[in-house]
């Protein structure tokens, strides 16, 4: 009988080892706790709105090869809708001033010799501070490298540093922003062109993953939690999933891909981040009269919302890195970003609309230098098992391209084992 690689979580890393695994020809099983998959990355009807919303809103870049090749091999490639061009609108609340930045097309990038282009009071050589990323150390943070106390600092690297991981740019890992600029705006406008799922998450990323997965004959187990794995020698040899055991036989493969505190719980001896770092966001339906086509996208200084997404009359917010709000009520948070929201898309004096707040107390591991020398590597002691998730040692910052890569990486170890 053919082998088979069992696929333990089925968020974003698991479905794509799954989908890699399966396209290599392997029979692949996938068990998910909970009752649908997709993990932090759905969506869902919310009644009081009257429309399906994310559960967290995603910014994701034309430069996301990996996202952008998992989305190819499900038949989703035409679900992402972003502006037409790379340009990025800012409001700065207090100062009521606006700009964009506008990367130019090509490596190059005179962009910044342009002040129509880049930050209000910016200088061109000002953006050379990027280039210490590239080679900064461990231990150094974002705020080390560029600074606190400048225009841009407040206007450009906090809100790309807090946007891209999730921690607060004074302690947050300067060596992990470095790959998100090199595959993003160091290669031009084509690659850095902001992009958001056009229905939802699991329009884009989940529902037809699942469907290609089931066309290939791979196999999902909701509401299946595995409560322990058996271990002999170098390798994984059973499956406990409360009142039945799976045997894992030889040449079978299994890909662990839970939140860290549960693989802490699965593997021996597993170090794992410990920290975490909120994200909230925040859904207003508006009426239709304010509804607008396509997708237009903010950047907010100064105020309690950070990026504020509009599609059609439904108007999303998220605050990343969002220790300083989380434990707030909804009902007091809703005006705050409601007003932020009112203010940077110029809609006046609008009550507040219907809204939903969604929190996310654990939405990724804490990305300071510390919290990162804790990610393990996805190659295991047990020759048959890999990890998988964007806490683990991607190179890359907690993101949806980080747990698709996660998953890339587990598939292809196994495929060589």
């Amino acid at each position: 009988m053919q082998p088979i690689t069992h696929v333990v979580g089925a968020g974003l890393a698991g479905l794509s080892a799954a989908l890699r695994l399966t396209q290599a020809g392997h029979r692949v099983v996938i068990y998910e706790a909970g009752p649908q998959a997709g993990g932090r990355c759905r969506s869902y009807f919310d009644e009081p709105l009257g429309c399906r919303i994310d559960n967290g809103n995603h910014l994701l870049m034309s430069g996301n090869d990996s996202a952008l090749a998992y989305l190819k091999l499900i038949g989703a490639e035409d679900t992402l809708e972003g502006p037409a061009d790379s340009r990025y609108p800012f409001v700065d609340l207090a100062t009521g001033e606006r700009w964009s930045l506008a990367p130019n097309r090509g490596k190059l990038p005179w962009w910044v010799l342009m002040p129509s282009r880049r930050v209000p009071g910016s200088r061109a050589r000002d953006y050379l501070g990027g280039l210490r990323f590239r080679k900064c150390g461990p231990d150094a943070t974002v705020a080390d490298l560029v600074g606190r106390d400048t225009r841009l600092y407040r206007r450009f690297w906090e809100p790309l540093a807090v946007a891209a991981l999730n921690t607060e740019a004074k302690t947050a890992a300067a060596h992990l922003l470095w790959p998100v600029l090199e595959e993003t705006f160091a290669r031009g406008a084509d690659f850095s062109r902001p992009l958001v799922a056009r229905d939802g998450l699991s329009e884009s990323f989940v529902d037809p993953a699942l469907a290609w997965l089931a066309q290939q004959g791979a196999t999902l187990r909701l509401s299946t939690r595995v409560r322990k794995i058996g271990f002999h020698g170098n390798r994984s040899v059973s499956l406990d999933l409360g009142g039945e055991v799976v045997g894992l036989d030889q040449g079978d493969n299994l890909v662990l891909a839970v939140p860290p505190a549960v693989a802490t719980t699965l593997v021996p001896h597993l170090m794992t981040p410990t920290e975490y770092r909120p994200i909230v966001n925040a859904h207003f339906r508006l009426d239709e009269a304010d509804s607008v086509a396509g997708v237009e996208i903010l950047g907010v200084i100064g105020g309690t919302a950070e990026w504020v997404f509009r599609r059609g009359s439904l108007v999303s917010v998220t605050i990343s890195a969002a220790s300083h709000v989380v434990d707030e009520e909804a009902e007091v948070l809703a005006p705050l970003i409601w007003a932020d929201v009112a203010a940077g898309l110029g809609l006046g004096n609008r009550p507040l609309p219907a809204w939903r707040i969604v929190k996310e107390k654990r939405a990724t591991f804490a990305e300071t230098p510390e919290q990162v020398k804790r990610r393990p590597e996805a190659r295991t002691f047990w020759r048959n098992l890999a990890l998988a998730g964007d806490w683990t040692d991607t190179g890359l910052p907690a993101t949806i391209e980080g747990a698709i890569r996660s998953g890339e990486t587990a598939a292809a170890l196994l495929k060589s084992a």
